[in-house]
């Protein structure tokens, strides 16, 4: 089954992994990375950025586009992880990552394609 691994993130987080080191905190993505890709369980992993993000929802059939990546919500995505393992292993893979102790990992299930 595949995984994603949805990593979320607001001020607080980014101060809090700066405060760890951003060096240490890439280290621990680069484990996390060569570990699964070994493992055989890596399809994809990518950071997100807020630069040019835009919020697009349609109001009677006329689309409004306001900037930045912010819904309803205090987090933003931050990045992803993309894997093809266990729901156990997905939730010790999520675990592991270094946001983990500062903002939510969300993980979803990914349908095969039918």
């Amino acid at each position: 089954m595949k995984y994603m691994l949805l990593i979320y993130g607001n001020d607080d987080t980014w101060a809090a992994l700066k405060a760890d080191g951003m060096d240490a905190v890439m280290d621990r993505h680069r484990v996390l990375t060569e570990e699964t890709k070994a493992a055989g369980e890596f399809i994809a992993a990518q950071g997100l950025t807020a630069r040019n993000a835009r919020v697009v929802q349609l109001h009677d059939g006329v689309p409004t586009v306001t900037d930045g990546p912010f819904t309803e919500s205090k987090e933003v995505l931050a990045g992803y992880y993309l894997l093809e393992c266990s729901l156990d292993r997905a939730t010790e893979v999520a675990a592991r990552l270094p946001e983990a102790p500062y903002s939510p990992i969300e993980i979803r299930e990914v349908p095969d394609e039918e």
